[in-house]
């Protein structure tokens, strides 16, 4: 079964402005892309941008605040501002069907020290439902995603099994996983035992190989067998790309040409 990466254009082809990363993932043989933050353009500028390259949006993030602020990791959990987080998530909602876009990411967010886990937590599931109830008069699916304790300590989800367990809380078809390989290894490792564990449940993925945070094959992680059991299993989703070239985008592109089968 051949597999389907999309460009993630936060990291890949930064060689070039925002703007002209399209014709570059294209270029290159990408048909679909995925970013964080679609919020500082346009949606209608971003929209003949994706159909002059002739791509697909897969995925955008809901807003997060700036590095070294309280919700620059997302606003889910935050129980004080709840109404900014209900704005991001309407935002993100409509920047997403003004795109195209599949999968909205709702970001978990960090823990405020003064708040407790379980304040947080009861915050993230109220807050996740309520954005299940948006989408539902959309056509875009919502995406969770646990992310490492080292690079985001303190972030609300703290494994694949507690995401799980919340998207099965809600209940909901627009709520489903988003498996990133690089954050499940750090953490957790076993990835094609925890992939065959959530599969049913999985909606996107996400690769980058650690610790380096590298394309595939520059790391630690034995990519072959695990796209095999991701080709075998009968996914048919996008695999994004959401990481920092060693030495350039298109020269560390050989990779996927390699896994794609």
């Amino acid at each position: 079964m051949t597999l389907r990466f999309d460009a993630n254009l936060k990291w890949l082809f930064t060689e070039y402005e925002f703007e002209a990363r399209f014709d570059a993932a294209s270029a290159a043989g990408f048909r679909g892309v995925e970013y964080a933050s679609p919020y500082p353009y346009e949606a209608a500028q971003l929209k003949r941008l994706l159909d002059d390259a002739g791509l697909e949006q897969v995925l955008i993030n809901t807003p997060m605040g700036e590095p070294g602020t309280l919700t620059r990791q997302g606003l889910a959990c935050i129980p004080e501002v709840v109404d900014e987080y209900r704005d991001g998530v309407l935002r993100g909602l409509e920047y997403a069907t003004a795109l195209g876009a599949s999968f909205l990411h709702v970001v978990g967010g960090i823990i405020p020290d003064d708040v407790s886990r379980d304040l947080a937590f009861a915050t993230y599931i109220t807050n996740i439902a309520w954005a299940a109830e948006q989408a539902k008069t959309t056509g875009v699916r919502l995406l969770l995603e646990t992310q490492n304790k080292r690079n985001a300590p303190g972030f609300i989800l703290e494994s694949q099994a507690q995401a799980a367990a919340v998207v099965e809380a809600i209940g909901s078809s627009r709520v489903g996983l988003l498996l990133d390989f690089y954050h499940a290894q750090i953490d957790e490792g076993d990835l094609i035992s925890t992939y065959e564990r959530f599969k049913d449940l999985i909606l996107h993925i996400q690769v980058a190989d650690p610790p380096a945070r590298h394309e595939p094959g520059t790391g630690e992680i034995n990519w072959g067998p695990l796209f095999s059991a991701v080709a075998a299993s009968g996914y048919a989703g996008w695999i994004g790309c959401e990481y920092e070239p060693a030495n350039g985008t298109a020269e560390g592109l050989g990779w996927m040409k390699e896994y794609a089968r």
